[in-house]
């Protein structure tokens, strides 16, 4: 005679017991939703609109500007265009006006052996924002000797 082996029913109610973990899925289903609206909701960028606003007051050129320019620091940081000592707003101001001639004139940049890195570094982003795009290193090549 064949056995009869009783298997327990699993989907049988079991003794009442509180489940003791929350179904989150109702709230990452709810979360999501306004996930997607807010993406929904965030403008594009379709155009920019430039407004033209009060700057600084434009300093004029104070040195006369030859066919070749030069930018020198020297040991001591002090700014020279074209061997006059000149400010940072000025040296801005003669390099405008330079890059705005119409045939720019070359910008020689001409450091002293022992003029500040940082003030080179300074130097040169303050010419390139003003513009200039004829620019030259000279004379480095009397530092090739480190004797």
């Amino acid at each position: 005679m064949p056995r009869i082996v009783k298997r327990p029913n699993m989907f049988a109610p079991k003794q009442s017991r509180s489940m003791g973990e929350m179904n989150v899925t109702p709230f990452i289903d709810v979360l999501l939703v306004l996930l997607v609206m807010l993406i929904m909701a965030v403008p594009i960028k379709v155009h920019v609109t430039e407004v033209d606003l009060p700057g600084e007051p434009r300093i004029e050129p104070q040195f006369e500007i030859l066919a070749e320019n030069t930018v020198a620091i020297t040991n001591s940081d002090q700014l020279l265009w074209n061997g006059n000592p000149v400010t940072p707003e000025q040296l801005t101001a003669q390099v405008t006006a330079a890059s705005a001639m119409e045939e720019e004139p070359l910008l020689r940049f001409e450091p002293a052996a022992l003029a500040s890195y940082d003030t080179s570094a300074r130097t040169i982003t303050l010419i390139k924002d003003s513009g200039a795009e004829r620019f030259a290193f000279v004379g480095s090549e009397r530092y090739r000797d480190w004797d």
